[in-house]
């Protein structure tokens, strides 16, 4: 980058040149050619942006969240302090996003806190205004900005976005646990998931153990807290926003392993209609478990009535090829709440950290088989492997498009600057 000071360069060149048309013009002209030169330089700026802003010291999101200290970890009952700890030591094969382009990459918080003696998840209901999923359950996120330092930042900046969550360091409740490797969406995003932990005070009150909250947007009053939810002043305080999120609720995390505890514990549950568009005759006992079917027959009933993997109208249609995940066979899950169903990709991601979190299996078939392999259902899919080389080879697919990018905004920088300096040259020698 150079500089050049305008206030001299007309006394110099009118010394030089005997005509003030001549001063004038040359002097228009390197102006001209000052002002091409910066626009060149931003028009190259864009190919870089994900590359250099990785090399820019910025705060570090989880130092921000802090470490959870001693005496969160003591609050929480035994079960719930094992979950956080397999959380945050768990091993797990995070790949590289930095040579992904940022409109590729996306992040969500899946934000814990324990209530009643459990660790339960915040969730969202998404406007029915929005174009992309209208209505349908998600955890608080999006897509990453240039400006985030971090995927971690992404998440948190999206939640404050969507519910009002106040970002560090202005709470100093919000725990960093860990993240997960990415997931991909319908729409080729690389979302990770972004684990957190809200620490909060004691229960002033004994709390029941029907303890569902819930915040509705539609209503003008400020968000209320029924009597036997959380009185954490974090969560009370949340507001949906009004353009993005309808309703904003929890629901037990290890019920997402076994749908079952939501009828032990009395969850309150929507009734069969709009938020739970699932008849209760959908069973998928005859897939699931193959043996033994009339001894399990009473009990899957029960659970179909609260989680699906079939739907009416065929013998499995959530299991469905994909054309955006390459002809890949997809499951769908769908988990009954006292809100919008659970389904999708937060369902996927929310089943993984359940996994890890209480160190166990579903109790139903979380993938579809292999059908290239010929393996059986009970194979499933070898745990998941197809999807992850999925999500591989998009990353790859990535990283050379973005690679190609830079290279070609390279030698465009390269022929315009060459191109710049011939016409400096041309110039000075008129």
């Amino acid at each position: 980058m150079f500089f050049i000071n305008l206030q001299v360069l007309p006394k110099y060149f009118t010394t030089m040149y005997s005509s003030s048309f001549e001063a004038n013009t040359l002097l228009v002209s390197l102006g001209l050619t000052a002002v091409l030169a910066g626009v060149l330089c931003l028009k190259a700026t864009p190919a870089y942006v994900m590359a250099l802003s990785s090399n820019i010291p910025k705060p570090d999101s989880e130092k921000c969240l802090r470490d959870i200290p001693t005496h969160v970890l003591k609050r929480l009952t035994p079960k719930s302090k094992a979950c956080v700890e397999r959380l945050r030591t768990c091993q797990l094969d995070r790949p590289d996003l930095s040579r992904q382009p940022t409109s590729k990459l996306a992040a969500v918080l899946v934000l814990l806190y324990e209530q009643a003696g459990e660790l339960r998840v915040l969730l969202t209901t998404r406007s029915k205004s929005l174009r992309a999923h209208p209505g349908q359950t998600a955890l608080p996120g999006g897509k990453a900005d240039e400006g985030d330092e971090s995927l971690v930042w992404t998440a948190l900046r999206e939640a404050n976005e969507e519910v009002g969550l106040p970002l560090p360091p202005t709470s100093s409740n919000i725990h960093f646990i860990t993240t997960l490797p990415p997931f991909l969406s319908a729409s080729q995003l690389l979302v990770t998931p972004v684990v957190v932990l809200l620490s909060s005070p004691p229960p002033l009150v004994p709390l029941s153990s029907s303890s569902t909250t819930t915040w509705d947007s539609s209503s003008n009053a400020s968000p209320n807290t029924p009597p036997n939810s959380s009185s954490h002043p974090i969560l009370t305080s949340l507001t949906p926003s009004l353009t993005e999120v309808d309703r904003i609720f929890d629901h037990p995390l290890e019920a997402i392993l076994d749908p079952r505890l939501l009828l032990n514990k009395g969850e309150s549950l929507v009734d069969v209609g709009e938020d739970w568009p699932y008849g209760a005759g959908d069973v998928y006992v005859s897939y699931l478990f193959p043996y033994r079917r009339f001894r399990l027959r009473c009990r899957v009933l029960i659970l179909s009535d609260i989680y699906l993997t079939n739907g009416a109208g065929s013998s499995n249609p959530s299991d469905v090829r994909l054309d955006a995940f390459d002809g890949l066979i997809y499951r769908m899950h769908r988990f009954r709440t006292c809100a919008s169903p659970i389904k999708g990709l937060t369902a996927d991601i929310l089943i993984s950290v359940a996994e890890l979190a209480y160190g166990r299996k579903p109790v139903y078939g979380r993938y579809p088989p292999d059908s290239s392999s010929g393996s059986s259902s009970e194979d499933a899919d070898l745990e998941g492997e197809t999807y992850r080389a999925l999500v591989r080879r998009r990353m790859e697919e990535n990283e050379r498009a973005f690679a190609v990018a830079v290279e070609k905004d390279e030698q465009m920088r390269l022929t315009e600057k060459a191109d710049g300096a011939n016409g400096s040259a041309f110039l000075a020698s008129t």
